[in-house]
């Protein structure tokens, strides 16, 4: 059976916890398998020694729906505060990190680069650098595992808080894991430690975990989810919807304006394994096209090792370039508080693969020019690899 991190911890407390301070960054999801949450472990473990909780994107109970939203410094149930890292900065105040010895992380991480927990994370290592911290991430799953990679890596120019970092859009690691890897590479060189799982292994989806699944945001209510998220987030750069607003946000997506007689027909000579595209008509309830009739697709994963979600998605998005010219449009900025760089850019991580959408270039053409830069972000992550 698989152990997570936070339960790692509490069957075997480290003695050098002793006496240390305590803070907490998490979410109402960072729960073990009893779904006990990991705050009161914490306090189990070590009565009176939390001092403090910070919380990431969406706030502490996963509430804000959408990018830009921001939430408050908080106090939970018992008094203790919690600091937003997602309200007025996305940075944590230096400040706080006098009042702890030790950062303690327990956090769901989805595999996909523009997921910004992990980057709250990597200005935490920062912060925690400058004090004289440590910090401690209680390892999890990835949900979408850790043997596939795909896309192209980000360019540092393009950096944001969507990708700090040179990592592909589906990055197969761990988010203890990818702490290692940007510890060491950005020149962080923070006091950082990985309480490693038990009995997880790369090749495993979270359906083969037997773990439970506690959504650690709004539009993210089930594994699927996440397994179709890497290619359907670059729909937040766009006006067709990725689904919120309807009960399977980034599983169902289309626009009013979608022919999908013409799509099909186009899809049929496109090479996307390990799904079917199930046409449909949804009406989202909120954000893009509220109340409006949308011509679109759900995506069903029947293979999980042949499917490629960045491929398909952005053949998806090929295809909008080709025939629907006229009603399709990118949003423009502002996009997680960039003003002036288009946000589809940005969820890219570089704008060379919508300009060469736009002039027509297949796909696969695509894939084969950064393939170069895949195969060496695959030997960078391998020396920070804690799982066979």
């Amino acid at each position: 059976m698989i152990q997570i991190g936070i339960e790692r911890l509490a069957a075997s407390p480290p003695l050098w916890l002793e006496g240390k301070r305590l803070a907490l960054l998490c979410n109402q999801a960072s729960t073990t398998r009893g779904f006990e949450h990991s705050r009161a472990v914490i306090e189990r473990l070590f009565p009176g020694r939390l001092v403090c909780l910070f919380s990431p994107q969406h706030g502490f109970f996963s509430e804000k729906q959408d990018n830009m939203i921001e939430s408050g410094h908080l106090r939970d149930v018992a008094g203790l505060p919690i600091y937003s890292l997602y309200g007025d900065s996305r940075r944590p105040n230096p400040a706080v990190f006098t009042e702890f010895d030790v950062l303690l992380v327990d956090l769901i991480d989805v595999g996909t680069r523009v997921y910004t927990f992990v980057w709250t994370l990597i200005y935490c290592l920062e912060a925690a650098a400058e004090a004289g911290c440590k910090v401690v991430v209680l390892d999890r799953p990835n949900p979408i595992g850790g043997e596939l990679i795909e896309g192209n890596v980000l360019r540092k120019e393009w950096k944001s808080f969507v990708g700090l970092h040179p990592i592909p859009m589906r990055h197969g690691l761990t988010l203890g894991e990818l702490a290692l890897l940007c510890n060491k590479e950005m020149g962080i060189n923070a006091d950082l430690e990985v309480v490693r799982m038990q009995g997880w292994k790369r090749r495993m989806y979270f359906s083969e975990t037997g773990f439970p699944w506690v959504f650690p945001s709004p539009n993210m209510p089930s594994p699927l989810t996440a397994l179709v998220y890497p290619g359907q987030v670059i729909w937040e750069g766009t006006n067709v919807s990725e689904g919120r607003g309807t009960t399977l946000p980034f599983e169902i997506f289309g626009a009013p304006y979608w022919d999908l007689g013409r799509l099909s027909r186009e899809l049929g000579s496109k090479n996307l394994p390990g799904c079917v595209m199930r046409p449909l008509v949804f009406e989202p309830c909120f954000n893009k096209w509220t109340s409006l009739a949308c011509n679109g697709y759900q995506i069903h994963v029947t293979d999980p090792e042949a499917f490629r979600p960045y491929r398909t998605s952005l053949t998806f998005l090929s295809l909008m370039l080709q025939h629907f010219k006229a009603d399709f449009a990118y949003k423009q900025p502002p996009y997680e508080y960039e003003y002036e760089r288009l946000p589809l850019d940005m969820i890219f991580g570089d704008d060379h693969i919508r300009t060469t959408l736009e002039n027509g270039v297949e796909v696969f053409e695509l894939e084969k020019q950064w393939a170069g830069g895949l195969a060496e972000y695959d030997e960078r992550r391998r020396a920070v690899f804690l799982y066979d």
